[in-house]
């Protein structure tokens, strides 16, 4: 890309994007209840805000403008190598998409969809059969679902960090945190002592690998 040719001002890439990551997601997730669309309408809101950035408008670039160019001279801010601020802020030199952080984001955002298809496939059948979903995923921790949520955020964070993102993602961390709670007061009450004994051997949220969840 040529110097001071503007990267941004794609909205096309930005609807295209937002489109074919929210659309994957959705197939995976399948939201019925108003708890699961408010769990994907968070998810959807920060891939729009994430894209915006990346090829429509650079707000956070804009603010940051005076600071990277002090910090940077010479710093072509209109480039898309330039948006990918955690390079730009480690001074690494190269392409930042063959980065070790753009690595990662990688690992992050297909282990995350990983999970989140085979969460799905599991609670699903279970849905099914109106039994309690404990296999799979599920044998190591209570709501992988929303563990992968987050992990594909953390990859979007590590690849293309903005203010709004960066906001947005704690938030995101305590509105997931508190649907976990709300579903297993809901699953308590459908699975009673059955879900109690499920709920003391399996993690909510981190995986302990050396225990096995108990039979149920």
């Amino acid at each position: 890309m040529n110097h001071m040719e503007s990267a941004y001002g794609l909205w096309s890439l930005v609807i295209i994007n937002s489109a074919i990551f929210i659309m994957f997601a959705f197939s995976f997730f399948k939201p019925n209840t108003t708890r699961d669309w408010r769990t994907f309408g968070a998810f959807s809101a920060f891939v729009i805000a994430l894209f915006v950035e990346m090829y429509g408008f650079p707000l956070t670039i804009y603010l940051l403008s005076g600071w990277l160019q002090t910090r940077n001279p010479g710093l072509d801010l209109l480039s898309h190598n330039s948006g990918h601020l955690w390079s730009t802020l480690l001074g690494e030199k190269g392409d930042p998409h063959f980065g070790i952080l753009h690595i990662a984001s990688y690992i992050f955002l297909g282990f995350g969809f990983y999970l989140l298809s085979t969460a799905w496939n599991v609670l699903y059948h279970a849905q099914r059969q109106h039994a309690l979903a404990t296999t799979g995923p599920y044998a190591r921790i209570r709501h992988p679902q929303y563990v992968a949520f987050v992990m594909i955020l953390l990859g979007f964070l590590l690849q293309w960090p903005t203010l709004l993102t960066l906001i947005m993602f704690p938030i995101l961390l305590v509105m997931y945190g508190r649907l976990a709670v709300t579903e297993e007061t809901e699953m308590r009450k459908q699975f009673g002592a059955v879900y109690e004994q499920y709920a003391q051997c399996t993690p909510r949220f981190i995986p302990n690998f050396k225990r096995k969840t108990g039979n149920l």
